[in-house]
């Protein structure tokens, strides 16, 4: 199970987004199940490669096998481009794991250290 968890900060701007896990495949499955792993890693990818080298956005990155963190600095939140940015990861992670609810799972949540 891939679960993903964009954040919030107290006045409702996306601050970071946290990927854990994986798509596990059965050996009789077919291969959209990789590819729903994939879109996802993709999307998160992308998000992040968008903050760091088009809005130059110093972010501060996890990563290790499974596990993805991408947290935002506070000033840099309202920024358009940061804000378009994340929504739009966002949007595309959470429309994944509505056509895929026993693969992807997804959540908004406040985070409590921003």
């Amino acid at each position: 199970m891939l679960e993903v968890t964009f954040f919030e900060d107290s006045r409702g701007r996306l601050s970071s987004f946290l990927a854990t896990g994986h798509v596990e495949i059965p050996e009789t499955s077919s291969d959209e199940y990789s590819l729903v792993c994939a879109a996802v890693s993709a999307i998160l990818q992308a998000a992040r490669a968008g903050l760091e080298h088009h809005v130059k956005v110093p972010i501060d990155v996890m990563m290790e096998r499974g596990d993805m963190r991408v947290r935002w600095p506070e000033q840099s939140r309202v920024d358009p481009s940061v804000q378009a940015i994340a929504t739009t990861a966002r949007l595309a992670v959470e429309q994944i794991a509505h056509q895929y609810p026993s693969h992807v799972r997804y959540w908004l949540e406040s985070d409590d250290d921003a």
